[in-house]
């Protein structure tokens, strides 16, 4: 949970147009005047339990594992494309959309519309009958990946696909060994958990049997890096000697990639798993050529390569319909879910007919996965892309946000590096550039705030949350873009004056 979190409050006039705010202990001499850019769209009006009660149900009915942003979490009632209001009708730029799975807006009409129609035809079947969307769905979807990868598997979540994936990928090889990226998540599930490497996901119970982590190449806060090695418009500050075509970076890390194949597991192994651009961890980016010569040993160890596509795909990256492409590789499994339901639980394992048939030996079964209704949103998702033209909104917007957030970096000492490709972004908060020593979670958590307050949503990252990540809907504008940085300049101009008064 949040902790020393920032003194603002907020007011703001039913007209949600410009912030204004009221001050408590501290008083700044920072203010703004960023403008929200207007929106029609009028919520409904809020009907449910009082904020109060809603918290008392909270803290009694619900798990408390499932944690909550915020000092004074947000109790929301509506959303409509790139937009959240909450129960008093304030709005909100959400540039963390649901943790990166609305992916074409919130309530998209088209996706909406289709749900409705599908909901008053046929909700469930399970898969011992064929219904028309399931495959009218595994042919649209299927379109749009690479020969081999045209069987698919659907299921209902991420952890639940990545799961699926590394029993096939075991199936498959009859090998049992998979490597992943330290600072990886791929699930929450027992058998998934083997394979993210992040502290705060471990609970201290038996998991990971055959798994093996390995260096992430991360050119940042790594121990190489330099300033030509992602593919990004943004490079690292941290500067090279590296010609063309040549990355001493990439080099360093596929040796460490190599020493875990000569050290860590058998001579042959079941797997590669790794997410192309790193989600969770705050958008950490590789160096160009590292994925392509990874596959490349894995698959000398008989191994299969995984891609976790759960936050990269469909469109986000901008360039590529897919985050696998950038790499120029081509996998043997891919993993898909969040922005493929733009919200509704859905998920799916794509892979060749050769390993989709190692699952037919015995029986597997999912009673949930490729329901009509699923199969159904999923199409309309895909043609919400498509129609309106949310790949290459991504690439443009993205890269425009990318470059304005760059314009912070170099102003700030604390905005130790900004990184990302298309609406895939991170921004990683320091103490200073030269140490890279992440910046403290009371810091963070008081930017953090002050930008809710002032209306914009972002998300945490990184092994010590001192990452923004900011993936929001792929219908956002240039216009949004402009409000967003400069509240999140606002808020960095706070902070620097609240440590100053110290």
């Amino acid at each position: 949970m949040a902790r020393g979190l920032g003194p603002l409050l907020w007011g703001r006039s039913r007209g949600l147009g410009s912030v204004a705010f009221r001050q408590q202990k501290w008083k700044s001499s920072v203010s703004t005047q960023a403008k929200m850019p207007p929106c029609d769209f009028v919520p409904e009006k809020y009907k449910s339990y009082p904020y109060e009660r809603m918290q008392k149900i909270r803290e009694q009915n619900i798990s408390p594992s499932l944690r909550m942003y915020y000092k004074k979490p947000l109790l929301l009632n509506q959303g409509h494309m790139q937009w959240l209001f909450d129960y008093e009708g304030r709005r909100y730029l959400d540039l963390f959309a649901g943790i990166v799975t609305v992916s074409v807006g919130h309530c998209h009409p088209k996706v909406t519309m289709a749900t409705q129609k599908q909901l008053a035809r046929l909700w469930h079947t399970t898969n011992i009958y064929m219904h028309p969307s399931i495959q009218e769905y595994a042919e649209k979807l299927t379109s749009l990946l690479p020969d081999p990868l045209k069987v698919v598997y659907l299921t209902n979540s991420g952890s639940e696909a990545n799961d699926l994936a590394m029993f096939m990928a075991r199936l498959y090889t009859r090998n049992f060994d998979i490597i992943a990226f330290r600072g990886a998540y791929h699930g929450g599930s027992p058998y998934t958990l083997g394979l993210t490497s992040i502290g705060l996901y471990k609970h201290g119970v038996a998991n990971g049997f055959g798994c093996s982590t390995t260096m992430l190449p991360d050119v940042f806060r790594g121990p190489w890096g330099g300033s030509h090695c992602r593919d990004s418009p943004v490079q690292t500050v941290r500067k090279c000697s590296c010609s063309e075509g040549v990355c001493h970076a990439n080099n360093q890390y596929v040796e460490q990639f190599k020493d875990t194949l000569n050290t860590s597991v058998p001579k042959t192994i079941a797997g590669f798993i790794a997410e192309p651009i790193q989600g969770v961890n705050g958008a950490v980016q590789y160096p160009r050529s590292f994925l392509k010569e990874a596959y490349q040993l894995v698959r000398e160890r008989g191994g299969v390569c995984i891609s976790d596509e759960v936050q990269t795909g469909f469109g986000r990256t901008g360039s590529h319909f897919w985050g696998f492409q950038t790499h120029d590789v081509v996998p043997d499994i891919v993993t898909l879910a969040k922005g493929i339901g733009n919200g509704f639980p859905m998920a799916a394992v794509v892979t060749t007919k050769e390993i989709a048939s190692s699952l037919a030996q015995n029986l597997h079964f999912n009673t949930f996965g490729g329901s009509p209704l699923a199969c159904v949103v999923g199409a309309a998702v895909l043609d919400a892309i498509e129609e309106d033209g949310l790949q290459k909104n991504s690439e443009d917007v993205g890269t425009y946000m990318l470059l304005e957030l760059a314009k912070l970096r170099d102003k700030f000492e604390i905005v130790g590096d900004v990184r990302g490709k298309g609406l895939m972004i991170g921004v990683e908060m320091v103490t200073d550039k030269d140490s890279r020593h992440p910046l403290p979670a009371e810091e963070i958590d008081q930017i953090w705030e002050d930008c809710k307050d002032m209306g914009v949503l972002i998300g945490r990252g990184g092994l010590y949350s001192q990452t923004f990540r900011i993936k929001p809907p792929m219908c956002i504008t240039k216009k949004d873009v402009d409000f967003a940085v400069e509240v999140f300049h606002t808020a960095l101009q706070r902070h620097m004056e609240r440590a100053a008064a110290k």
